[in-house]
């Protein structure tokens, strides 16, 4: 299914809190943040041109950020940069003065740290980051899981030091049960979805994730014309989206936000017109984007740069992480998780469809920027789903 935005605020100027929080000096304040983490390092783009030309366009892209800070995945640029972020904020209220990043490991800021909780809920890897951040800066962090996420990925963050808390139902149960321990206990909520009265933390997610924005265009001599975005919440497509609107305006490329028809709720807020929650059905392999309501930032965002919306199946993304795995001519092999290769997954689906080529003005012209969200962050479920292991995938590459 596809839909374009009709939305009457569609390509009118973001609002003043979102685009300061999404604007050049927003992602100056992350990257200045990303600088001092002794794992940073800009992750690959590849081009996929055998690929583009199967596809009838221009050229292709893949931003891979399986690579990312060690966490396998972007939302390390989110969770982890809040959290030092928020402790350094505390920090100067109590000592009297600015804290930069560079005092992170002072021990006056990190005997204010150890008295912070930072609390999340997950599907696996935003978990990882809030817990990566809390160990940087020795404070303490909880995350709350939802019945749906593997042991693995559970595992994964449990590494980090944090308290693990099981809730049942899905990723929505997660978040109101998060939200309702931190308001009794005192702890800081860091969430990647916002809800009314809760925005700035989202906020700050998202802007740390303006990083890879501002990596892609350094490395592309022209700008992409199409960028296919997944979405589960919505604050990944909406940052990227909004990042890359301030910074190229007229110029910027035409926004398709790509969910799984089993969780699509930023599709339903389109065609509702209005944030909407989806009842939670079928589970999704696409677990990273199973969310049944959209973070309301997210949507007054893509509601004005989103320029359409659709959605794949549970084979088409199956389908993109072997495809990857297995490229044609001298395309690079790359590591895509299940929720990873979705935007691709959305850009297949979309150029095999006439009406839907015309309608998204795909062509021998395009220029198609993809953003690789993860590797494979469960390897044994990648595994199965790929019969080969994450690590054989990339000894093709070596």
């Amino acid at each position: 299914m596809m839909l374009l935005n009709q939305r009457p605020e569609h390509d009118q100027p973001l609002v003043a809190a979102d685009a300061a929080a999404l604007g050049i000096a927003g992602a100056d304040h992350a990257e200045h943040y990303l600088k001092v983490r002794d794992s940073h390092a800009e992750t690959p783009l590849q081009a996929l041109p055998a690929l583009a030309g199967e596809l009838g366009v221009g050229s292709l892209h893949v931003k891979d950020e399986g690579k990312r800070l060690g966490l396998g995945s972007f939302k390390a640029l989110g969770g982890a940069y809040v959290v030092m972020r928020l402790v350094l904020e505390e920090a100067g209220k109590r000592l009297g003065r600015t804290v930069d990043v560079g005092e992170i490991g002072d021990p006056a800021v990190r005997a204010i740290a150890a008295q912070m909780t930072f609390c999340c809920a997950t599907d696996g890897n935003h978990g990882r980051s809030v817990a990566q951040g809390a160990s940087l800066v020795g404070a303490r962090s909880v995350v709350y899981v939802h019945s749906g996420v593997s042991r693995e990925r559970v595992a994964a963050i449990a590494r980090y030091g944090a308290e693990m808390v099981r809730v049942e139902g899905g990723y929505d149960h997660s978040v109101r049960e998060a939200a309702r321990v931190a308001a009794e206990r005192g702890w800081t909520v860091v969430s990647d979805t916002s809800w009314p009265g809760y925005e700035r933390i989202p906020g700050l997610v998202m802007q740390g994730y303006t990083v890879i924005v501002r990596e892609v265009l350094t490395r592309l001599h022209e700008p992409p014309t199409h960028v296919f975005l997944q979405a589960g919440v919505g604050g990944f497509a909406a940052a990227i989206a909004g990042h890359l609107a301030i910074v190229l305006g007229a110029e910027r490329p035409k926004v398709v936000v790509v969910e799984p028809a089993r969780a699509a709720c930023i599709y339903a807020t389109a065609e509702a017109g209005r944030p909407v929650k989806i009842p939670h059905e079928q589970p999704t392999v696409m677990a990273m984007l199973e969310c049944h309501e959209p973070s309301l930032v997210a949507w007054r965002v893509l509601a004005r740069v989103g320029d359409a919306f659709m959605t794949v199946d549970e084979e088409d993304a199956v389908a993109v992480m072997n495809r990857l795995a297995r490229p044609a001519g001298n395309d690079p092999a790359i590591v895509s998780g299940e929720s990873g290769g979705a935007g691709l997954a959305g850009l297949i689906r979309a150029a095999g469809d006439m009406g839907t080529r015309a309608a998204l003005g795909l062509g021998a012209s395009s220029r198609v920027l993809i953003i690789n969200s993860e590797g494979a962050t469960d390897p044994g479920r990648y595994s199965e789903l790929v019969s080969i292991a994450p690590q054989d995938v990339l000894l093709q590459t070596a």
